[in-house]
């Protein structure tokens, strides 16, 4: 094995291994800094895929743009799909095609801005070709936008599909309607069309197989973790707002009942609070008494009796008896406390 192949296979799977490792930390930081790095991949994957480099391997050809850069591109947008919705994956794709369309604008401008003042072209800015470029735009939108589709379809009930045999389906296909739709635009009628289809349809299955195990891991680690797991969603989801609007009134319907939830536990609260408080009645401050007959003055100024005031003021009832010295005071003759 040359040089060159490890150092291919290595960036392979440093590549893969970012994208992964960025998207498995969204939790922790959003996903900013996985839609800045989908960014800067795709920069990267348009001026590599520019310059022709490749790799020999076998006698199958290894275009390092789509083998490192591209297929890192098609796992970060797979797994976003997969376990952030259609909302995130189509700020992810609308990322990727955006710097696509944007980075050869860039090289063309300054190809031109140097021949304006008259220096040489930019040597490490190749020169972008507007029908590969046109073409591998197209393509790029078709093939994220055909992996969320495929995704779904292969995860009906009815097929019964496993997780890992699902995953590589959509990966194939994807990555051989990239083969057919960017090949046809971008060569169609050369001489060699039909031979460039076959060596790249060949070597994106390979690709597919390599990649493929990085992608199962990390699905089947992520949906093994609390609260994540794998949906499935309309087929369709990832272009319209069907299963978004369905999850939101979803969410709004649990939020609307755990509301009103709390509002009944809330009233409960309040009315138990009202009883204790009606229930409660204290007496405080001074008492104006009377030093003779005991009764009481009022706020209002109506001196009451004492039994009255504190009934009146209290849960307290009285019930009369008689104390010792009363007893012996008003009737000796009954002898109520003797032993």
């Amino acid at each position: 094995m040359g040089l060159e192949v490890i150092i291919l296979i290595a960036e392979a799977m440093i590549v893969y291994l970012l994208v992964l490792w960025t998207h498995s930390l969204r939790h922790r930081f959003g996903l900013i800094y996985f839609y800045a790095l989908l960014g800067s991949l795709t920069a990267v994957m348009s001026w590599v895929t520019e310059t022709g480099l490749a790799v020999q391997i076998g006698g199958i050809t290894f275009v390092v743009g789509s083998t490192v850069f591209y297929t890192s591109l098609l796992l970060g947008v797979f797994v976003v799909y997969v376990f952030d919705g259609p909302k995130a994956a189509r700020i992810a794709i609308s990322t990727v095609v955006a710097v696509s369309a944007m980075v050869p604008l860039i090289a063309a401008s300054l190809h031109i801005q140097m021949d304006v003042i008259g220096n040489p072209g930019i040597a490490l800015v190749p020169l972008p070709s507007l029908r590969l470029n046109a073409a591998s735009v197209i393509t790029t939108l078709a093939d994220l936008l055909f992996l969320a589709i495929t995704w779904e379809y292969l995860g009906k009930p009815i097929f019964n599909l496993k997780l890992w045999f699902r995953i590589f389906a959509t990966l194939v296909g994807v990555m051989w309607l990239d083969v057919i739709l960017f090949t046809t635009g971008a060569f169609a009628g050369a001489p060699d069309y039909l031979s460039i289809m076959k060596g790249t349809l060949f070597s994106r299955f390979v690709i597919s197989v390599f990649a493929f195990q990085f992608l199962y891991a990390y699905l089947y680690r992520e949906n093994q973790k609390p609260g994540i797991r794998i949906e499935n969603r309309p087929v369709l989801a990832i272009v319209n707002q069907v299963a978004e609007i369905e999850r939101e009134l979803s969410d709004a319907h649990l939020e609307i009942a755990r509301r009103q939830e709390a509002e009944k536990e809330r009233d409960q609260v309040i009315q138990k609070l009202k009883n204790a408080i009606s229930e409660v009645k204290t007496l405080r401050g001074l008492l104006p008494i009377c030093s003779h007959c005991k009764n009481i003055r009022d706020v209002e100024g109506y001196w009451k009796r004492l039994e009255s005031y504190i009934q009146e003021h209290s849960d307290a009832q009285f019930s009369h008896g008689i104390c010792p010295e009363c007893a012996e005071k008003y009737y000796p003759e009954m002898n109520l406390y003797d032993d």
